[in-house]
């Protein structure tokens, strides 16, 4: 049996018709209607736009108010990506936000001390000066990359990130993921290639992921990790073609795949993993996880 098909897909749409924001449903509308629609994805992030640069206003869930905050700008920049609109004025205006608030070795803290004031998740610590995090710089930076944009701002940030993913040692899994997606992005591909081996090792021996969903207790939370926040090799290698998918056997992939079918709900949407702080950044933040398991699922059926 197919893991994604028309059935997957329109009861997924149902959920994301009734529930979703407006930013994922022209987001759906573009990734699996009839005709992209890369106008109505761009007219709606526009909404999350704050008056001084940068993304606010809930665009990334956890990360509430109107003070631009760095891990939204990643996000931003993800969403660009889907509408093919980083490489020319947007993805140069992200670059010029970002070198506004950079620190002395080139990278960008993941939130300001400006979201203190408002509603944030006990797993976010706000620092009065936060440091440069791969977390936040390389979620910016990997999809720059990628469209081949070419700023000032971004050969810094993408040094930033070589430093820091040749410093990893212990990790925890969204680090990982932070990494593998810049590693996949990174134009010097024999540097990506040594890296993304090394990672995988790592990721193993320190059993960040789970390759075998009936064997849980195989697992080691990080710390500040909700209770069955696992990963599975599609989480690294949410596509085929990325340098993490060597890091799995095709029977550890199709296992984890399998457990991502399965754990579409009733309602056509899917849950998030991490903890629930509240329940209404939990409602805006399942279509677009719903929107990530689609495309993965759609990445591996061929």
């Amino acid at each position: 049996m197919a893991r994604i098909d028309d059935s997957t897909i329109d009861r997924a749409a149902g959920y994301l018709w009734t529930a979703g924001r407006i930013l994922e449903q022209r987001r759906f509308a573009h990734l699996f209607g009839e005709v992209p629609d890369p106008v109505g994805v761009l007219a709606a992030l526009d909404a999350y736009r704050a008056p001084g640069g940068g993304w606010a206003y809930g665009l990334e869930p956890d990360v509430r108010g109107p003070a631009a905050q760095p891990l939204a700008a990643g996000a931003a920049a993800r969403i660009l990506a889907e509408a093919d609109a980083l490489n020319g004025p947007r993805g140069a205006e992200l670059c010029d936000w970002a070198a506004t608030l950079t620190t002395g070795d080139g990278g960008v803290p993941a939130v300001l001390p400006s979201l203190r004031r408002y509603p944030h998740p006990p797993f976010l610590p706000i620092a009065d000066d936060p440091p440069a995090e791969l977390l936040s710089t390389g979620q910016i930076a990997a999809p720059l990359l990628r469209a081949g944009l070419q700023h000032p701002w971004l050969t810094g940030a993408a040094e930033f990130c070589r430093r820091a993913i040749e410093a990893i040692g212990t990790t925890h899994p969204y680090e990982v993921i932070t990494a593998i997606g810049f590693l996949d992005a990174a134009p010097d591909r024999a540097w990506a290639g040594q890296q993304a081996d090394r990672l995988g090792e790592l990721v193993r021996e320190q059993q960040l992921v789970l390759l075998d969903p009936a064997r849980p207790g195989q697992v080691r939370l990080a710390p500040g990790y909700a209770p069955g926040e696992f990963h599975f090799p599609h989480d690294f290698a949410p596509t085929p073609d990325s340098l993490a998918r060597a890091w799995f056997t095709d029977a550890e992939t199709e296992r984890g795949l399998d457990h991502l079918a399965a754990a579409q709900l009733p309602d056509g949407g899917w849950p998030i993993t991490w903890a629930r702080w509240s329940a209404a950044t939990e409602h805006e933040a399942r279509p677009g996880v719903t929107l990530a398991a689609l495309r993965t699922l759609r990445a591996y059926a061929g």
